[in-house]
């Protein structure tokens, strides 16, 4: 094979290589007509709802995967008559995205080969390097770590470029390294499903455009499920074109280079192609799982303005929907809340199962960062899920992102849409299986999943034991630390103060996305902008009062309300009622050009927010923003319309970054 490696001169041959179109490292295989690849590509496009003309982005490392996946897309475009860009010679609507990670010198110099290669493609490519602003990653956690950066600075790339869809090469023999991989750490059915064929992404930070504030997200999709890794080197000898090999994908230090070594000496009989059939009937059962959840979803909860949901478990009849339909429906409310996207396992799900269905709900509980109780006047038959403040907070969650408005800069609809459309249409046509043909569906152990693939015999006795030894393997890797993990709840540098404890600085006209769930602004202004909805706001406004006794100043921040503000609101509205008298009078001072202070009018602010507050759950009401000056006194509490100043304006939308489920997801 060495005899057959092509090393670019500039390039050190340790590090980085190349491999020549006419070679491939593995053994060969039949060849295979290229419109076979096509049509297959074409297929799989459909299903995910894409047309040639929508704009697209493909992530590309220069490997034989990537580079075929570029091959086919231009193809694709190509074949339905997309335009070439005179200038560059490129297809109009695409563009390949090169990430620089920046962990080794000669990386720069690698992102530039594979730029060069992908351009000569007719693609237009652009180069994206990595900042580590925390360092560099341990070891134990670098192909994680590199993985979520990579990720995060591709959907950057495409909210610039106003692309909707990045296409990721992940293919069969990918699901098979995750599916062992998975297995090994025992994961569910649900995650033996491996990744799916089109996801979401949501920005990290919201993109804000004058009015127009965007939290749509760019669809992820991976059109290669159904390609073998020799499909891609066939791919590429098929069109002349030459990839590049990293060695240290061979390293045995990482877990998926084990496994993806183990799985290539496993080639006795059908192995390869019952594993993936196994993995298919996981992703039936996911697929299953997910159509349950939206319609349970759909069908039992509601959303608050205010940052809670109400269920309704007597609509919901927990006790007739099964246990791992019943753990991913609260798995996913919980995540909404929260916006901790992690999975609910083990212990919690056992127990969120155990309360829900101990019909009717007399009791709270805190699970995930989430407070959980029966709603008020529901006699426990709904309940209330709520942000849990007193909980230690993981690192996504307790965050305050700041944007300073980008002026009237033109935001083009996403196609998201249109193409999320396209696809229900085509999966519209599909037959769904009723509970009796889901495969796993009562299979609650990694061992129980293999001993029922055998049982349907998706699995032959060797291609069982085989399974086994490798899962085996792994596990010692695991239990032995040879490669560090940080465990999936727990890790230390994601754990914060609970957000009691927590204050953000804000400034005065800056928009900032507090705790990953509300939109938040504040400015100072000569005339009231009217928040508070009453008659006598409304006559306010009309003139111009001077402020005689005011405590806002050019300094504020943000954070969660407390049992003291409640207390604090009481004071200021003691004596006071809102009756009409009482608004006659401050009118008629209004009129007569008389002064109106601070404290006269947040009085009457104070007394209306007490009115709503008594409308809200107690224990919604711990999530709310509030914000307080620098000395910490109360300036407002925007979701009840409370503001200390009549000249101060505040602004709180409930605007959680990842919407209720997820997102968009398929596993076909």
């Amino acid at each position: 094979m060495l005899a057959s490696l092509k090393f670019p001169p500039t390039l050190p041959s340790n590090r980085f290589f190349c491999c020549h179109c006419t070679s491939s490292p593995r053994t060969e295989q039949p060849t295979i007509d290229m419109v076979k690849y096509e049509e297959a590509f074409a297929k799989r496009m459909a299903m995910a709802g894409l047309k040639p003309h929508h704009r697209i982005a493909v992530g590309v490392s220069g490997g034989p995967d990537s580079v075929a996946l570029c091959v086919l897309t231009s193809q694709w475009k190509k074949d339905a008559l997309i335009g070439i860009d005179e200038k560059d010679g490129c297809v109009d609507g695409l563009l390949a995205i090169v990430v620089d990670h920046g962990l080794r010198k000669e990386s720069k110099d690698e992102a530039n080969v594979v730029h060069d290669r992908v351009s000569k493609l007719g693609v237009r490519c652009e180069i994206a390097s990595c900042d580590w602003l925390d360092g560099r990653p341990k070891l134990g956690h670098l192909q994680e770590a590199a993985r979520d950066m990579r990720y995060q600075i591709l959907q950057n790339v495409c909210l610039e470029n106003q692309i909707s869809v990045l296409l990721i090469a992940h293919h069969a023999d990918d699901q098979a390294e995750l599916f062992i991989l998975r297995l090994s750490r025992n994961s569910g059915v649900l995650g033996l499903a491996g990744t799916a064929f089109i996801s979401e992404l949501f920005p990290t930070n919201i993109h804000y455009y004058g009015e127009t504030s965007c939290t749509d997200g760019i669809l992820l999709v991976r059109p290669l499920l159904d390609f073998s890794k020799e499909d891609m080197y066939e791919i590429c000898r098929k069109g002349s074109i030459s990839w590049v090999e990293d060695p240290t994908n061979q390293s045995p230090l990482f877990a998926r280079n084990r496994i993806r070594l183990s799985l290539g000496n496993s080639k006795i009989g059908t192995f390869r192609s019952e594993v993936q059939a196994l993995v298919s009937a996981c992703r039936k059962t996911r697929s299953f799982v997910d159509r349950i959840c939206s319609n349970l979803i759909n069908q039992t909860v509601t959303v608050n303005a205010r940052g809670y949901v109400t269920i309704d478990v007597e609509k919901l009849d927990p006790s007739n929907v099964e246990d791992i339909c019943l753990s991913k429906f609260f798995t996913l409310i919980l995540q909404f809340i929260s916006q901790r996207h992690r999975p609910v396992r083990g212990r919690t799900s056992k127990l969120l199962l155990e309360y829900v269905r101990n019909f009717p709900i007399k009791t709270s509980l805190t699970a995930a960062a989430c407070y959980i109780c029966p709603a008020p006047r529901s006699n426990g038959t709904k309940i209330l899920v709520c942000c849990s403040v007193d909980s230690p907070l993981p690192s996504e969650m307790a965050s305050s992102h700041k944007y300073f408005c980008e002026g009237n800069k033109h935001f083009t609809t996403s196609d998201v849409k249109d193409i999320l459309m396209n696809a229900k249409s085509y999966s519209d046509c599909l037959v769904l299986p009723d509970a009796s043909d889901v495969p796993f569906l009562h299979a609650t152990t990694s061992e129980s999943i293999l001993g029922e693939a055998k049982r349907r015999r998706l699995l032959s006795e060797s291609t069982h034991e085989s399974i086994y030894l490798l899962q085996k393997e792994e596990m010692k890797h695991f239990n032995t630390k040879t490669e560090i993990i940080l465990p999936e709840h727990e890790s230390r540098q994601d754990i914060k103060h609970s957000s009691t404890h927590l204050r953000y600085a804000v400034g005065p006209g800056q928009f900032h996305h507090f705790m990953n769930r509300f939109l938040l602004m504040w400015r100072v202004q000569k005339l009231p902008a009217g928040e508070i909805a009453s008659n006598w706001n409304a006559e306010l406004v009309s003139q111009d009062f001077p402020c005689s006794s005011c405590v806002v100043g050019q300094e504020a921040s943000v954070r969660t309300m407390v049992e003291a503000d409640w207390l604090y609101l009481a004071r200021l509205s003691k004596g006071q009622t809102l009756e009409s008298c009482q608004e006659d009078k401050l009118l008629s001072a209004c009129k007569m050009g008389k002064k109106v202070s601070c404290s006269d009018y947040v009085r009457l602010s104070a007394q209306k927010a007490l009115l709503i507050l008594k409308l809200i759950p107690v224990a919604a009401r711990r999530g709310l923003p509030v914000l307080v000056n620098p000395q910490g006194l109360l300036l407002s509490i925007p979701n009840i319309c409370f503001k200390y100043c009549r000249y101060l304006s505040v602004s709180a939308t409930y605007k959680p970054r990842v919407p209720l489920g997820g997102g968009h997801s398929s596993f076909l």
